[in-house]
């Protein structure tokens, strides 16, 4: 079944594994999803994660999400906030925080994906992906 939105079906889907505490959640892959990867280990929300044949129609991805000593899981939250029906664009001046420096914003800019902090440090805005915190 096709999905129309590829990177909220991914948040779902990470956000489902973390409320039943599975150590890794498994999805088709892009290569906008590997790059959001990227940035969530970058940024110390997950442990790691892997690729099997990316190019080809069988391409997964396979996160292995990262949890406290007590149990508690990193990621508190994970929210979409550029949507195929409303797309929302900041310069770089307006680029959101999140909790005063605490999450992250995921920001797509010409340079590629990157985070509020990097994107306000290359003085560049772009259309904000996501939220994590």
């Amino acid at each position: 079944m096709p999905v129309t939105d590829p990177i909220s079906d991914m948040f779902t889907r990470i956000r489902n594994a973390i409320r039943v505490q599975a150590p890794a959640v498994e999805m088709p892959a892009s290569k906008a999803k590997v790059a959001i990867a990227e940035l969530l280990r970058n940024e110390g929300f997950i442990s790691s994660f892997e690729t099997r044949a990316l190019g080809s129609p069988e391409q997964r991805m396979r996160i292995v999400l990262k949890y406290g000593s007590k149990g508690e899981h990193v990621i508190q939250g994970l929210k979409r906030i550029s949507k195929p029906g409303l797309r929302v664009y900041r310069p770089s001046k307006k680029v959101p925080r999140v909790y005063n420096g605490m999450g992250v914003a995921i920001v797509s800019t010409s340079r590629g994906l990157m985070t509020d902090r990097q994107a306000r440090k290359s003085n560049l805005g772009g259309e904000v992906v996501a939220e994590v915190w």
